[in-house]
């Protein structure tokens, strides 16, 4: 099943690509993900829960991650194991970097293979809603943790000035911290996608 996603982030490609080699960085804004141990050489083992209404999975495997700073590009596999369900994953994705009007357009191409009991839905069309959704989630996480780490030009200056006043005028703010990564999917924003999905590829076939 392939799955390709373009999505831009509000950071030039330098700010956004030295992210990407984060990986555990990178993986807290995936809801469901969570890093165990990085191997070394670009190898890492963790997890990957996953609930499709009453159906749920917990994917535990590992990835190898390889990338191209000229290019700004980056190959990663993996390969996941449901002990519960005994439903089986294995991906193969690419990524690529490209600076747009000073941000970042990233574009991902992804292979994903299913067995066992999650299979089933990658027919019926929700594994690719799902994938829409967690991408914009990862995204919104993705530019909280950036804007605290490389706020806009001149936003220090305007915080030091407010702090210097509240303490001129002997009051005290308590300093403001970036939202927590959302790390769960969203099942109520998922169910509308994939009736849009249905109605969407419904009259496209009347038409």
């Amino acid at each position: 099943m392939k799955i390709s996603q373009t999505f831009t982030v509000s950071q030039p490609p330098d700010v956004v690509w030295a992210f990407f080699q984060n990986i555990p960085e990178l993986a807290e804004c995936m809801p469901g993900a969570s890093l165990s141990e990085d191997k070394g050489d670009g190898v890492y083992t963790g997890q990957v829960a996953i609930k499709l209404g009453p159906f749920t999975a917990s994917f535990e495997g590992e990835a190898k991650v390889q990338t191209d700073e000229a290019a700004r590009t980056g190959h990663a596999e993996g390969k996941g194991f449901d002990k519960r369900g005994g439903s089986r994953s294995k991906l193969l994705m690419d990524y690529a970097l490209k600076e747009i009007d000073g941000q970042t357009e990233v574009s991902v191409d992804a292979d994903v293979q299913l067995s066992g009991p999650i299979a089933q839905f990658g027919r019926a069309g929700v594994i690719e809603e799902t994938a829409k959704l967690l991408i914009g989630q990862f995204v919104t996480n993705l530019e909280a943790k950036l804007a605290t780490a490389h706020p806009p030009v001149g936003a220090g200056d305007a915080d030091d000035s407010a702090s210097e006043k509240d303490e001129a005028d002997g009051q005290s703010e308590p300093a403001a911290t970036a939202p927590p990564a959302d790390n769960a999917v969203n099942g109520l924003a998922l169910l509308r996608m994939i009736i849009a999905g249905y109605f969407k590829r419904l009259f496209s076939r009347k038409t």
